[in-house]
């Protein structure tokens, strides 16, 4: 569990004591505190509930504080225990940390001192518990890709794939799901970022919503105003208090998607809430806490607007404790039948249509195409192709405009000598002819069209008529 929502439990005979350290914590931002007079209470208390730290006296009637460092550590060795008592003693001090506790601290205590040993404490224990999540996760995963078996295929039940890569991604958000940490899910735009986020809400069986906010362009007064809501006269018109959306995640997950558009203020405000689970709505002072998982998106390049100052260090590290990347459909073109299927379906009874049968080259043409839109600009092609659709066979021609008008060439990438049959520019002595590389690429476009001179000269960016010259011309001085 994260620490950032578990309480720090402070065990003292004396209520005046527990009083006044309450109020440091609280007034630090610690809010989340526990108090306990009677030392006898706390084991049957742990035996139940779960806390981040705790705060312990020494001399305390019934079980002293020194006993009771040793039960707990025996009982509960992950939970850090701080020691703060009037016994100003080096060889007491020395034994309380031999028996495991994380600092010594003397009555009187100074307020920034008592607060600095328990964050710096709280640290400290997020950081193992870190550690001790991610060998969870590698070891669940481990397992998960052994056996290929998703304990939740119906989560991935809207993401349709053939792909061994998606498979795998599925594994990891199944090893994964569980955790509090925040995530990150990176992939190019129309990968499917939002619908993995919804996968991994649904796997971490939290109770709470899931909220999706697309962050992108939002300056930082409109993204505080979303997100964390504002307080009566915080602006001209905020004429009554306002909840934020992150109140209506509270106890699910909060999708940031774009999260790399954030300028660097907003970041700052993001980065407390997700180091501290605490925000500030507009007009207030007052901070508020949040118990929302943060998944956070993008489609840009977080280390190259690290690198141009665009983007926090300490965010990015943050934010990549648990990372997702989703490949792009060029990298999965046996995603693409399937896609194609399920596209025309919807298309179809969105249009009010009989579903149309696909040519055979179709599949040809579109696996060979780079797809920077990736399955948003399929399903937007294979609905642009249906519309214009009367009756029979589906016609390619639609799908050659939409990708010709959208100005991308199809990728045509000279495969090594171990991946393919067919004859290779060789570089490395003679410089080859135009002639004879203009003789290859038709040859691999045909190639790889199954000898389609249409879908071929779609590969190499000419008309057929342009092609079929090019043949004859061939085979004339052959």
């Amino acid at each position: 569990m994260n620490n950032l929502h578990l309480p720090v439990l402070i065990v003292d005979d004396e209520k005046q004591i527990l009083l006044s350290y309450t109020v440091m914590l609280r007034t630090a931002g610690i809010e989340n505190v526990i108090t306990m007079n009677d030392s006898r209470k706390v084991l049957t208390f742990l035996s139940k509930e779960d806390v981040a730290a705790i705060v312990l006296d020494l001399n305390m009637p019934h079980i002293s504080g020194i006993d009771l460092l040793d039960k707990i550590k025996e009982k509960y060795p992950h939970i850090s225990i701080i020691i703060v008592t009037a016994i100003n003693d080096i060889e007491k001090a020395v034994e309380c940390m031999k028996k495991g506790a994380s600092d010594y601290l003397v009555k009187p205590v100074e307020k920034s001192r008592f607060v600095s040993s328990i964050q710096k404490t709280l640290e400290l224990s997020g950081l193992r518990n870190e550690v001790s999540s991610l060998k969870e996760h590698v070891l669940s995963l481990r397992q998960h890709l052994l056996t290929d078996k998703l304990e939740h295929e119906d989560v991935f039940s809207s993401i349709y794939t053939n792909s061994k890569k998606m498979r795998a991604v599925f594994h990891y958000v199944e090893a994964i799901g569980k955790s509090s940490n925040p995530v990150f899910i990176a992939g190019e735009t129309g990968v499917g970022k939002e619908l993995m986020s919804r996968a991994v809400h649904a796997v971490s069986g939290l109770r709470g919503n899931f909220v999706a906010v697309n962050v992108a362009g939002l300056d930082d007064t409109m993204f505080s105003d979303t997100l964390f809501g504002h307080v009566k006269g915080a602006y001209t018109g905020a004429d009554k208090d306002r909840e934020g959306l992150i109140v209506r995640a509270s106890g699910g997950t909060l999708l940031l998607d774009e999260i790399g558009d954030l300028n660097e203020l907003t970041q700052v405000k993001l980065l407390r809430l997700m180091e501290e689970g605490v925000y500030y709505p507009l007009g207030s002072d007052t901070p508020q806490k949040s118990n929302a998982r943060i998944i956070g998106t993008t489609n840009r390049d977080l280390q190259k607007r690290i690198s141009q100052g665009k983007f926090r260090k300490d965010l990015y590290y943050r934010l990549c404790t648990i990372q997702i990347q989703i490949p792009p459909l060029r990298e999965r073109t046996e995603d693409i039948p399937v896609l194609l299927n399920y596209f025309l379906e919807e298309s179809s009874e969105n249009l009010k249509k009989k579903k149309p049968s696909p040519p055979i080259e179709l599949l040809t043409l579109l696996s060979n195409y780079t797809f920077p839109g990736n399955i948003r600009e399929l399903r937007a092609m294979v609905f642009d192709a249906v519309a214009q659709h009367k009756s029979g066979i589906l016609s390619l021609d639609s799908f050659r405009k939409f990708i010709k008008e959208k100005g991308e060439h199809v990728e045509t990438v000279i495969s090594p000598p171990e991946q393919s049959t067919s004859a290779k520019l060789d570089f490395s002595g003679r410089f080859p002819t135009i002639k004879e590389a203009e003789d290859f690429l038709v040859a691999e476009a045909l190639k790889r069209s199954d000898g389609n001179q249409g879908i071929a000269a779609s590969l190499l960016g000419l008309t057929r008529q342009a092609l079929n010259k090019r043949i004859k011309r061939s085979e004339n001085h052959s």
